[in-house]
């Protein structure tokens, strides 16, 4: 019997587009096989949930899925710097060390630096840049 392998998805959840592509990943990822959770539903991290909730609440949940999670998916998109929750939910899975794999879709690098920031390439053990080469590295964790 096979164990459901936890996914923790880092990314930002700020705009429609962000919380839509989030969503597409989730049911790509759960279409695997794996099980997803998502802040923006899963901790209720919205900007009512942030006025009605104790932030630290959001928090603390995050941190516990992160805990528990077998696997961090991290959305690099958002410009040429990766969102700053994205970036400390990466670090707190490496240094928990959690299997980390980034996607970056978004074409626009740091220059000579490369795709990301070197500490978030650093901890990633994969870095793709396209939802199907995720979903194709992914069959291997499952």
């Amino acid at each position: 019997m096979s164990i459901t392998k936890k996914i923790y998805l880092a990314a930002p959840l700020f705009s429609v587009a962000e919380q839509e592509f989030n969503k597409k990943l989730e049911n790509a990822l759960e279409d695997l096989g794996f099980s997803v959770f998502v802040p923006q539903e899963d901790s209720n991290d919205t900007e009512a949930a942030r006025e009605e909730m104790d932030s630290n609440n959001i928090f603390k949940l995050n941190v516990e899925a992160i805990d528990t999670c077998d696997i961090l998916v991290a959305v690099l998109d958002g410009g040429t710097d990766v969102d700053s929750g994205t970036a400390w939910e990466i670090g707190y899975a490496y240094a928990k060390e959690k299997t980390v794999v980034g996607i970056k879709t978004d074409f626009r690098t740091l220059g000579p630096e490369g795709l990301v920031n070197l500490m978030i390439e650093e901890s990633a053990d994969e870095l793709l840049t396209s939802v199907e080469d995720l979903l194709e590295t992914m069959k291997k964790y499952s």
